[in-house]
């Protein structure tokens, strides 16, 4: 059984269609400009082919796993060969299953409810708040920020060291950081885990996007990603990896796709036979469009070249860099320094400016959308900006008026779908908020910076 697939523009592949590429947005000083997605690391935009593979399927639309007739069962086999298709894209190993989950979030608090009593957790306080907080039922070691990728793996092996060696362990790193775009040497330390009796999994949310993944090469025990930030739509997400802590573990969810047979007791109760594949943590009927978008998008990527893909945001990258580095009011955040390797997410704060502040001028007087605040990544940032770890300040809700300092930083971020005329924008509006000001003024208002009704700035 097939579905019609789009056919992939191989004349257009750098960059690449997304949806939103002509979406026009109103400015506070007048007109309309074509909007410049520059806010990737949160959500990227859907790839023009994921979008046209799914309306290609829509028609066919079926319950997965459930039925016999036609459009059930072609269902079921696109939900399964997506399973392959994503086992794929990862380089999973044969012995390895692909569990459909709804994000990165939902990935790792699945596997931190598969983990064996007593099981010690290592985590960086560096990490997402996606992979910082799930493991609250384990014993967990939270780690300093490192400043270079050596001291990363120093760190990891003295605490590995000093754990008891006898009971189950798990790292936690992210790939590519969602606040710096740095890459973490996750190679070496899933060696140094692995040294220490102890198991390592990868957040790649923000690497699955931007970079090749491979598990057996980094040799990591579980990926986890999610299908928003790898150009497909919201509600879908993976967690991949080794088989024995999930079949090991209670189902996720009870329910029904989780059992194979349930059975009445003569006492009254009922007695479960869970599955052991995949489906023991995938009850209730599946997602099949996110799933299914989640492999196009895999395909996609693949079909267009990362090494290409990779290559033309790295040359974003430095361009950013550079037109940043050229205003001295710029501070860009790093832990690594300026040679280290990175995707195309960059944070900054900017001297003199309230961050909320200068991402709303961005939005209402440009056209750009970035985003300011924390990054769910509370503790990295406040590192990087040198702030008390107490310190009051939400994700992405700063407290400070205009003009007053903030406790948040500022992020542009890109990748596959962006054209050189956002980043030359976004370059250019830089230059000119800091050398001229605001055009406009701009109020808080529910936490939010927002620009005053008809209020422009005297300049």
């Amino acid at each position: 059984m097939s579905v019609p697939t789009a056919a992939l523009d191989s004349s257009v592949c750098a960059p690449l269609p997304v949806l939103g590429q002509n979406v026009t947005v109103p400015l506070v000083t007048g007109g309309e400009v074509t909007y410049a997605a520059l806010d990737y690391a949160a959500s990227a935009p859907a790839l023009q082919r994921v979008w046209d593979d799914v309306a290609a399927y829509a028609p066919y639309y079926g319950s997965v796993h459930r039925g016999a007739g036609y459009l059930s069962q072609l269902s079921t086999d696109l939900f399964e060969n997506s399973r392959r298709t994503v086992a794929e894209f990862l380089g999973c190993r044969a012995e390895d299953q692909v569990v459909f989950t709804r994000s990165t979030t939902d990935s790792l608090n699945l596997l931190a409810a598969a983990l064996p009593a007593d099981c010690q957790v290592f985590v960086y306080e560096t990490e997402h708040h996606a992979s910082l907080l799930p493991w609250r039922d384990a014993r967990v070691t939270y780690l300093d920020a490192p400043r270079t990728p050596a001291q990363a793996v120093e760190t990891l092996e003295r605490a590995l060291a000093d754990r008891d060696p006898y009971g189950p362990a798990l790292v936690c790193v992210t790939g590519a950081s969602n606040v710096t775009g740095e890459l973490w040497p996750v190679r070496e330390l899933a060696a140094a885990a692995h040294a220490h009796g102890a198991r390592i999994v990868l957040d790649a949310a923000q690497l699955a996007p931007h970079h090749p993944v491979d598990i057996a090469e980094l040799d990591v025990d579980w990926v986890a990603f999610s299908g928003h930030k790898l150009y497909a739509p919201f509600g879908s997400g993976v967690l991949a990896g080794r088989a024995d802590w999930l079949r090991a573990a209670e189902p996720y969810l009870a329910g029904g796709g989780a059992s194979r047979t349930v059975a009445r007791r003569a006492d009254g109760g009922v007695d479960v036979d869970w599955h052991t594949t995949a489906a023991r943590h995938e009850a209730g009927s599946p997602n099949v469009i996110g799933v299914y978008s989640i492999a196009s998008a895999c395909k996609a990527l693949t079909e267009a070249g990362f090494e290409g893909l990779v290559a033309r945001e790295q040359e974003l990258v430095s361009r950013v860099r550079e037109g940043l580095a050229e205003v001295p009011e710029v501070r860009v955040l790093s832990l690594f320094g300026d040679d280290a390797p990175r995707v195309g997410v960059i944070s900054f704060v900017v001297r003199g400016w309230n961050s909320s502040h200068f991402a709303a001028a961005l939005s209402a007087e440009y056209g750009i959308g970035v985003r300011d605040g924390l990054f769910c990544a509370h503790p990295l940032v406040r590192t990087l900006l040198g702030s008390d770890p107490q310190d009051p300040g939400e994700c992405g809700a700063p407290e400070a008026e205009p003009g007053e300092r903030s406790l948040n930083a500022i992020r542009v971020s890109f990748g596959a779908g962006t054209p050189d005329e956002h980043i030359d924008r976004f370059l250019r509006a830089v230059s000119e908020l800091v050398r001229e000001g605001a055009r406009w003024n701009y109020r808080t208002e529910d936490g939010r910076c927002v620009p005053d009704r008809g209020e422009a700035a005297q300049l």
